[in-house]
């Protein structure tokens, strides 16, 4: 959520998780509970006492001359207990995951590439001082207020240069975003929601300048979702107003039971208000099959939010941006950038975004049931 918002899904699918809140001798998990205050820059390096956790950037990137291109740079964390007292060099009980993604609007093509490996002889990790998460050479660290983003897959690869523009934005109520209706249902999450970007983009191998705007996620707990969940869809929002949305909306197998949903929606001057499901509105306008994964995906949306006398159609820049990720978390879900029009009080708007949606291909399906 991302946002990445609850991978969750993603290693339940592996059998990854544990019940929440399993206790032993040694340390147990930590909840995500109300009441945290959240500290900068401490909060973005890795919480190791929270079970599962990522770090998720996604943006939108222009060349000089006018190309365009959407990117997605995403690290997991999920940890199955705890291995303080093992003395072997190979002992783990962490794993590390990896996304890499960019999309040619103009060409309408679109890479993606993953990587899984354990913190063991420095292959992979995070830090607990300072901000740093790698897997092999892909990586995102702290540079004072910059956050520095690097990977390289075949002939595609970025080095790109991070700056917030407003501070982060804590997403949900007292510190938690709630998932479902369970208390122990929540995480923490906070995103920086406007970033401006700089550095290079290497497309078919040849170097680009590129500059643009960029949204970070971070997200961590400890929790399952509900066991009659099967998908979400997230969205991210930046308009040309200098106003961000994120909204997400939990789907359950019953398809007549209104989604878990939550958002929120950042003002140009950083400040925020939460939004409930009854203050927004999401409507599928058109859907779209895979010929790789048989699965049909919602591929334009009508957004509302009525206090604010926001309308806006989302629409992809690209219709494919499937990623199957079987050989790292296990699912096969959709994660691409899109263009956005519409209205706030009567006046015009535009944007752009990115969404994410999983639980519509059958692999996480069949791995779920």
């Amino acid at each position: 959520m991302s946002g990445l918002f609850p991978l969750v899904f993603l290693f339940a699918g592996l059998c990854f998780l544990l019940p929440a809140g399993v206790q032993g001798t040694g340390p147990s998990f930590r909840a995500a509970l109300p009441g945290r205050v959240y500290r900068f820059p401490e909060d973005h390096f890795v919480h190791p006492r929270f079970r599962t956790e990522w770090w998720y950037y996604t943006g939108h990137l222009q060349t000089a001359e006018g190309r365009s291109y959407g990117y997605e740079l995403t690290f997991f964390r999920h940890r199955f207990g705890f291995a303080e007292e093992r003395k072997s060099r190979w002992a783990a009980d962490t794993l590390y995951f990896a996304h890499f993604a960019l999309t040619d609007e103009g060409a309408g093509t679109f890479f993606y590439a993953e990587r899984t490996s354990r913190p063991i002889f420095g292959q992979a990790g995070g830090a607990t001082d300072r901000y740093r998460v790698w897997v092999g050479d892909w990586s995102v660290q702290g540079e004072e207020e910059v956050h520095h983003l690097q990977a390289r897959e075949q002939r595609y690869a970025i080095d790109l240069f991070l700056t917030p523009q407003k501070p982060p934005v804590i997403h949900g109520e007292e510190g938690i975003s709630r998932k479902g209706t369970a208390p122990e249902n929540a995480s923490h999450y906070y995103s920086y929601t406007r970033m401006q970007t700089r550095g290079t983009l290497w497309i078919g191998g040849k170097p680009l300048a590129v500059t643009g705007l960029s949204w970070m996620d971070h997200e961590f707990m400890s929790n399952q979702l509900e066991p009659d969940q099967v998908g979400w869809d997230w969205f991210s929002m930046q308009l040309d107003n200098r106003q961000e949305i994120m909204l997400y909306l939990i789907r359950y197998q019953d398809p007549q039971r209104p989604p878990f949903a939550s958002g929120t929606l950042v003002y140009a001057d950083g400040t925020w208000r939460h939004l409930s499901a009854g203050d927004f509105s999401v409507q599928v306008l058109d859907w779209w099959t895979s010929a790789k994964s048989g699965a049909r995906y919602p591929i334009r949306w009508r957004v509302t939010v009525p206090a604010e006398a926001i309308r806006l159609t989302l629409t992809p820049t690209v219709k494919d941006q499937e990623l199957d990720t079987s050989a790292s978390t296990g699912v096969i879900y959709w994660e691409g950038s899109v263009r956005i029009t519409g209205t706030r009080r009567g006046e015009p708007l535009a944007g752009k975004g990115y969404v994410e949606m999983t639980g519509y291909a059958s692999l996480l399906t069949r791995r779920m049931d």
